[in-house]
């Protein structure tokens, strides 16, 4: 039997991380184990604790295993999930965020496509699917790296910044990721796309929360996106 490996990054989760880790460990994935590894990176709110009175909850009842890396500091999303990378041990590796954002729910829909072993990358598309009304200038944002990415990497996916990523263990074999922060997204679908993976894009649920719930991204965040793509592409 296989097993998908779920990582977890948390930043000032507190008021979501318990939520989020009970629809995890509660949501059924047949034909595959679980592996849950969580890496706090650096939460100055109560995110830590609130995740280590849950995983002692959810092992004392359900026996599922959760691994937690801890960071001292803040070093960004993209090296959490680095960390989380080295010690992973499934066949296939999940991005969740822990805000909510994202449903668990859907998680079939993510693994379903592996079962064809010419896929090997799977993104979670947020146009595609239902999803809230987002911000505007935000959705408009992501759409337009989105398009930057097809036209550098002769592509045609609808989601680049999706926070739901999936993909084959193996596929790391092939990628230096150096990302520390959001450029985590462009970098790994960049660096994917140039070394000859396609991603298959499935349609998700959406549920964004606006900055004042916590929301991190910006703008900055798009501009960084951007040089990130243009540099992979064009320079070693």
């Amino acid at each position: 039997m296989k097993t998908v490996t779920i990582v977890i990054p948390v930043f000032n989760e507190g008021a979501t991380v318990d939520t989020l880790l009970s629809r995890v460990t509660g949501q059924r994935i047949p034909g595959m184990n679980k592996e849950i590894i969580v890496v706090d990176d650096g939460s100055v709110d109560d995110s830590i604790s609130n995740i280590k009175y849950k995983i002692s909850n959810i092992e004392n009842r359900t026996k599922a295993s959760i691994q937690l890396i801890t960071l001292q500091q803040n070093q960004g999303k993209g090296y959490a999930l680095r960390q989380a990378f080295k010690v992973a041990t499934g066949d296939i590796i999940l991005i969740q965020d822990a805000d909510l954002e994202y449903n668990p729910s859907d998680y079939d829909k993510l693994l379903e496509p592996f079962t064809n072993p010419k896929v090997d990358i799977v993104y979670g598309s947020r146009f595609l699917g239902s999803h809230l009304s987002t911000m505007y200038l935000y959705a408009l944002g992501n759409k337009f790296v989105t398009w930057v990415t097809n036209i550098l990497f002769h592509t045609n996916i609808t989601d680049m910044e999706t926070g739901y990523k999936a993909f084959r263990r193996t596929v790391l074999d092939h990628l230096e990721l150096r990302a520390k922060r959001f450029d985590f997204e462009p970098e790994f679908t960049a660096k994917a796309l140039k070394a000859g993976f396609q991603i298959y894009e499935v349609p998700i649920s959406y549920f964004q929360r606006n900055f004042s719930e916590g929301k991190k991204l910006t703008w900055r965040d798009g501009v960084r996106a951007l040089g990130v793509l243009i540099r992979i592409r064009f320079f070693r």
